[in-house]
């Protein structure tokens, strides 16, 4: 992310996760009761894992 010295911000901002991640990702370890998969330091791709397994997991216990 480093280049000659500077940062380069458009590396930067696609390495961290979104507002809207951070938003969703919260909700959904509230609602699945998992409030350690929630983590301020996630990447844009980890969150975007976390976020799709946290809504199969309430998809499938809604099915219930």
């Amino acid at each position: 992310m480093r280049v000659e010295g500077k940062y380069d911000a458009k590396d930067f901002l696609a390495a961290q996760m979104t507002r809207a991640q951070v938003l969703r990702l919260r909700r959904l370890s509230e609602e699945a009761y998992q409030p350690g998969q929630y983590a301020r330091d996630l990447s844009f791709d980890e969150a975007a894992k976390r976020i799709q397994a946290l809504e199969a997991e309430i998809e499938l216990a809604n099915s219930f």
